[in-house]
């Protein structure tokens, strides 16, 4: 099939090494690897193309301003007017596959006016997710393009069941499935040397994430002092920066812990594999939340690495992580749970090696990047889309 790839969204670098970054890429990725042509729609490179990528057709789109936030917001709106003049003069495509973003409609309307699929993946509640954490002045135009892109869509992916009840709020969203992320095991081999090697006695606890409030990272500092406080050998690795570094510094600072901890700031995403090659277990701490609707690609990436896992028993987590066979769960806030079970894994190699295999063998038959777009395609090819959430 040829194939346009739209992701109109500004804090998405297609070619960057964010989370949502290594996303796009993989989803293309495996289009390309299935024999599909892939050209791509975006307002925001942030970088050079991986060389097998290189090849692709990339159409740029408007840049969005920095600066007034209602400026950025209109400006946003109106690359619709872009995007569908780039479509129309791109040819025929077989798939409109769109990553949704705050302000594009048009891409999805317009393969409706085609007759040809659309299909919107949907990552969050971005209008809601704006308003809390980014801001957003004009919400009413946000909700109308959702209405309009989610009711346009031949089909909705949404990566988590949280995401798939937020868009059954929405009448007009009719055809929702849920496809949770994946993970290209390429990308992490077994037995890969660590780049941060510690001496043989030291057991050390890891996280990749951005520094957000909602990853827990309080929690799982929490529980490090704990750990710690039993064995002065345990190292605390983070992989990742953010907006609350700096609480995380004074955190472990007012611990006694900053000698402890080593922080790697910002990495590529071709550093990931030596990183997690350097942890004896990985966490994903995230804190309790109503609406929980993340399907962390760490996760994902944490269980091909062949890592124990302990995550909060909340969301998707809890439908990937099978308590005690692929991995630990632990009640979300929880630090003293959470250093009961870091130093149970510390204690037994025996532990962490089974739970590892049994985590890399979950993400191996059930979630790799293939897997998952196969599921999607497979929306294209039904003669009747139902709603299945």
């Amino acid at each position: 099939m040829r194939i346009a790839y739209i992701c109109a969204d500004p804090g998405v670098p297609v070619f960057g090494c964010k989370g949502c970054s290594i996303h796009v890429q993989e989803v293309i990725r495996a289009l390309l690897k299935q024999g599909h042509q892939v050209e791509l729609f975006t307002t925001r490179l942030g970088g050079e193309p991986p060389v097998d990528l290189a090849t692709i057709s990339v159409h740029q789109l408007p840049q969005i301003p920095k600066g007034d936030r209602a400026q950025r917001e209109t400006a946003a709106l109106s690359i619709n007017l872009d995007l569908r003049l780039a479509l129309e003069n791109s040819g025929d495509f077989d798939l409109v596959y769109e990553r949704y973003s705050l302000w594009s409609f048009t891409a999805m309307e317009y393969a409706r006016a085609a007759n040809i699929p659309g299909i919107l993946e949907v990552n969050a509640p971005l209008i809601e997710e704006h308003a809390q954490h980014r801001g957003l002045v004009n919400h009413e135009a946000a909700y109308e393009v959702a209405q309009r892109v989610f009711g346009a869509a031949t089909a909705l992916v949404a990566v988590s069941q949280g995401v798939a009840d937020y868009l059954a709020s929405y009448p007009v969203a009719r055809r929702i499935h849920v496809i949770p992320n994946g993970v290209n095991p390429d990308r992490f081999a077994i037995n890969l040397n660590p780049s941060l090697p510690a001496p043989a006695e030291v057991f050390t606890v890891g996280f990749v994430g951005t520094m957000k409030p909602w990853h827990g990272l309080d929690t799982l500092i929490a529980a490090f002092e704990i750990l710690h406080c039993a064995d002065t050998t345990t190292r605390l690795l983070i992989v990742g920066d953010g907006p609350t570094k700096d609480e995380v510094l004074e955190n472990l600072g007012t611990r006694h812990l900053t000698q402890a901890v080593h922080l790697t700031g910002a990495v590529t995403a071709e550093a990931i594999p030596g990183l997690l090659a350097s942890m004896d277990v990985a966490v994903a701490p995230y804190a309790q939340q109503p609406h929980f609707y993340f399907s962390p690609l760490k996760v994902y990436e944490y269980m091909a690495a062949g890592l124990p896992i302990v995550g909060s028993n909340i969301g998707q987590i809890s439908r990937l992580i099978q308590n005690q066979k692929n991995g630990l769960l632990c009640s979300p806030g929880d630090g003293v749970q959470l250093a009961t079970l870091l130093d149970q894994l510390r204690m037994q190699p025996e532990l962490r090696l089974r739970l590892g295999q049994a985590a890399r063998k979950t993400v191996l038959e059930n979630h790799t990047w293939d897997v998952v777009v196969q599921q999607i395609l497979s929306l294209v090819s039904s003669s009747v889309v139902e709603v299945s959430y």
